[in-house]
């Protein structure tokens, strides 16, 4: 990381602005030098792992308990004394300083949600400072990573209406990043114009923009997105093939896979026997959460029964170096879901892209369904080389404001800098008939 001649952090300050879902977050502005000033706002998930970094929330009646005052007080005062006076330039010994203050195994003292905005923020306010791209911050061989786009939404981001969390659209015959999410897009569109002729309403939107459509089983919904591709005047596996995030810990219970919107409940084997069957029929090229984030005999049927497919590891993993290093021992998926407040800090999710790279793992970026519009996400998926990024559908602004930074970036760079589908090379889905 490129150094800051001198420069020094002169101060940090925290509020409560709210997230995408109307719920209170942390802003965090960090001052260098008395000169330049940046600011980062932290994201929070709806479907969370039981390993992740913890946010703090204040609990009474304020925002039904979701306030979150004492993180921003975490911030002004023990936060904001170990950070002024360091080199904004150290990321790292900031980061091991911050995880320090906090003191807990899962950063719940202070709380993940204060102590990441200060490691963003800080990051930020370097590049500012430097006047580098914040990207160039990060690496000296900036990609632009493949999109994988939210379309259809069901589980917690859509009030259950299908098991399967979301269904992507993953734009692998894009040569550029414009013309992937322009295919994206299509999709979406195509879609809306399909379930519309199904007599479905096209008015209800997910947490990330996906559509949100009441059907009666999860396979029905990826026929869907199929015909949605096809209403697009795309191909199926060849321009345009399917993500689903099953985010399976969701209905898990009890051993077995519980799939209400089909009145189903499926032991392990069946229950990864349904996936197979899933990406032998439809161009499924990903699945991320396959199975509950406990369930490592799932997880080790799935990766031999679905060799050729992305398996992600999110819930699983939980961007922890420890957690992703027990699956490359064991030979569990074949991918890591990547998302900076699972972690907590910018080094210690940089430490997992490290690790999976070393690995062969494929790396997502991810954004979280209760997100704001910075767009410093986008920064670090390029920066870091990631490959691929996960950000919501082509609609909200939260949404939005992360594509467009990497339209601006692909400018910057030229197209030539568009990992495309080679950041999946060896994974494949079915060719649609």
């Amino acid at each position: 990381m490129a150094g800051t001649g001198g420069l020094v952090i002169t101060d940090v300050d925290a509020w409560e602005i709210l997230d995408s879902r109307g719920r209170p977050t942390v802003c965090c502005k960090v001052s260098v030098s008395s000169r330049w000033k940046a600011t980062a706002s932290v994201p929070s998930g709806m479907s969370v792992g039981r390993r992740e970094a913890v946010e703090r929330r204040d609990g009474g009646s304020r925002y039904g308990g979701l306030g979150v005052r004492s993180a921003v007080d975490a911030v002004r005062g023990p936060l904001r004394q170990v950070a002024v006076g360091r080199d904004p330039a150290d990321q790292e010994g900031l980061d091991q300083a911050l995880v320090a203050a906090d003191g807990s195994p899962d950063l719940s003292r202070l709380g993940a949600n204060a102590v990441l905005s200060v490691s963003l923020a800080t990051l930020i306010a370097a590049s500012v400072a430097t006047d580098l791209p914040l990207y160039r911050r990060l690496g000296a061989a900036p990609s632009i990573p493949l999109p994988m786009v939210n379309i259809l939404s069901g589980g917690a981001h859509a009030g259950g209406m299908i098991d399967i969390q979301d269904i992507l659209a993953v734009p692998v015959g894009a040569t550029t990043f414009a013309s992937a999410l322009e295919m994206a897009s299509a999709v979406r569109a195509g879609t809306a114009s399909v379930a519309a002729d199904h007599g479905h309403s096209i008015a209800l939107v997910a947490d990330e923009g996906g559509l949100a459509v009441p059907l009666g089983s999860n396979a029905e919904a990826i026929e869907m997105v199929c015909s949605g591709i096809e209403r697009a005047g795309l191909r199926p596996g060849t321009d345009v093939s399917v993500g689903l995030d099953a985010a399976a810990t969701q209905f898990f219970h009890d051993g077995q896979y519980v799939l209400g919107a089909e009145g189903r409940r499926l032991g392990v084997d069946e229950w990864v026997d349904l996936l197979d069957s899933w990406r032998r029929t439809y161009p499924i090229i990903s699945i991320e959460d396959a199975c509950a984030e406990d369930d490592w005999a799932g997880w080790r049927s799935a990766s031999e029964a679905l060799g050729g497919v992305q398996l992600i590891g999110d819930d699983l993993f939980t961007t922890s170096p420890a957690m992703l290093q027990r699956g490359i021992d064991e030979a569990i998926c074949n991918a890591v879901l990547v998302k900076p407040n699972q972690n907590g800090t910018v080094s210690g999710a940089s430490r997992v892209i490290e690790l999976a790279r070393r690995a062969g793992y494929a790396t997502v970026v991810s954004a979280r369904s209760g997100d704001t519009e910075d767009s410093w996400l986008a920064d670090l998926a390029v920066g870091w080389g990631a490959g691929q990024i996960k950000v919501g559908s082509t609609t909200r602004s939260e949404r939005t404001a992360k594509w467009n930074r990497l339209l601006a970036i692909e400018r910057e760079l030229s197209p030539a800098a568009f990992a495309g589908s080679a950041a999946m090379a060896g994974v494949g889905g079915a060719t649609r008939p």
